[in-house]
């Protein structure tokens, strides 16, 4: 029963911050509109997320192994309150900006989470329960567009707020009641050299690619940032390899399964990312271009719910199958799965109904993948350093959906067929979309090929490695 509760309140906290992320997409031209601000102005209500939670996730995973994970997944949890309180009470782009970058913060409770159950469940119990957990990444997206087109058409666009402010504080008392603090922290010094290299690192690297579809890919600032991203990174390796307690252990990073675990979560957050961008898109536009079906915001949402139903239903059964199988085996099957679905989005493309199950397809197959990364990561993660380890991981997750926005929005811009004098994207971009989609789900798959020869592939050795 106390397993129970601590794995409630943990994963509320997850889908709540994994739909803080996605909730207030299908609202953009509205708040736009209402607020009377400029598309780049309104854009910023998710760049400045994005941001945060690329610079934040890493750092709060660090400061948790050294201070208290529940401590930090408190803060967390709390920063989503207050930012969407914010924005509920504001109509000032400004300062909604400044609380969706707050919300940003919360994206730390998923590695949280896992990296905390990890810890206070029993052994039999960690397996579905962080599976459970990781998927929420991907449940909360698929969760959120239905839900935010449901209520942009009846209610205000602050309510969607509320549901952040109000699931944020639930949340926290939750966690705050039910779940206690691991006597376990690493301790050591704040590495404050090795943040201000990694913050300065990843916002070179995230702002560049966030805004490449807006600024060209060939401009002065998305080049010079990314020049500049990969020589701050670079350095930051050097310095961390130096230092007595870095902010982030390249050892522990630099061994061949968490380095490939984290190239596969590249890969799967770039799959899944650029498939629901794609199918939210693809379902709303005019019947005229001779694919599209007109739907409304509800109806693109209606066609992902499936989708995160099966990674809801899937995280436990995942669990069960990397024991029996291997975690390695598991995740080269999701990438697998996951090319099927988007090979059935290239080739039918005539009913809806068609839409909902290619994309049901895509949900079981990153369910399944998004399930099986922790235990990987947690499997060869010194105990000490499940929180930052966890924490990488799921910020390469977020750097592959955010080089998906950015891939997905310049391809649907540049391949365009005419309708009535409007440049719209034509059938060909979705299906070179999806086939790139599909290209990255197959290195995924093969990575999980690669770690199949190592320890963690072998069934006994799973529970053992976790603390």
């Amino acid at each position: 029963m106390r397993a129970n509760l601590e794995i409630g309140a943990i994963g509320l906290g997850a889908l709540m911050a994994a739909l803080a992320q996605t909730l207030v997409i299908p609202v953009l031209p509205v708040i736009e509109a209402d607020l009377r601000s400029s598309t780049t102005e309104s854009q910023w209500l998710l760049t400045s997320t994005l941001l945060v939670a690329a610079v934040s996730v890493p750092i709060v995973g660090r400061l948790a192994d050294m201070f208290g994970r529940r401590l930090m997944l408190l803060v967390a949890l709390s920063c989503l309150f207050v930012g969407s309180l914010i924005c509920a009470l504001t109509s000032n782009i400004d300062v909604m900006i400044f609380g969706r970058a707050l919300c940003g913060v919360s994206s730390a409770a998923i590695p949280l989470g896992i990296s905390l159950l990890a810890t206070v469940l029993p052994p039999e119990r960690r397996g579905s329960a962080t599976a459970l957990i990781s998927a929420m990444l991907g449940i909360g997206g698929a969760l959120g567009l239905p839900l935010a087109g449901l209520l942009a058409d009846n209610v205000d666009y602050h309510a969607l707020f509320w549901i952040g402010a109000v699931g944020g504080a639930a949340s926290a008392v939750a966690v705050l009641l039910l779940v206690e603090e691991p006597a376990q922290r690493s301790g050591g010094a704040i590495d404050w050299y090795g943040m201000v290299l990694l913050a300065t690192g990843l916002v070179a690297l995230v702002l560049p690619l966030s805004q490449a579809s807006s600024w060209g890919w060939g401009s002065a600032r998305v080049l010079g940032l990314l020049v500049a991203s990969a020589l701050l990174l670079g350095l930051l390796v050097v310095v961390e390899r130096r230092v007595v307690s870095p902010l982030v252990d390249m050892r522990t990073l630099g061994r061949p399964p968490i380095l490939i675990t984290n190239v596969a979560s590249i890969f799967f957050g770039f799959a899944l990312f650029a498939s629901f961008v794609g199918t939210a898109t693809y379902v709303q536009m005019p019947e005229a271009t001779g694919y599209g079906f007109g739907a409304s915001v509800l109806v693109a949402g209606l066609c992902l719910l499936p989708s995160g139903i099966l990674m809801l239903l899937l995280a436990p059964v995942t669990a069960r199958l990397s024991v029996a199988w291997g975690a390695a085996r598991v995740l080269s099957l999701a990438g697998l799965i996951l090319v099927v679905g988007l090979v059935f989005r290239i080739v039918f493309v005539d009913a809806l109904w068609q839409v909902v199950v290619g994309t049901a397809i895509i949900g079981a197959g990153t369910g399944i993948g998004y399930a099986t990364l922790p235990t990987l990561i947690n499997s060869h993660a010194p105990a000490a350093e499940l929180a930052a380890a966890n924490g990488i991981n799921t910020l390469a997750r977020s750097l592959g959906s955010t080089l998906a926005s950015a891939i997905g929005g310049t391809l649907l811009a540049s391949i365009t067929m005419d309708l009535g004098g409007v440049a719209v994207p034509s059938l060909a971009a979705f299906r070179v979309l999806f086939a790139i989609c599909a290209g990255a789900a197959l290195v995924a798959s093969l990575a999980g090929l690669l770690l199949t020869s190592s320890r963690v592939d072998r069934p006994q050795d799973l529970e053992p490695a976790l603390p």
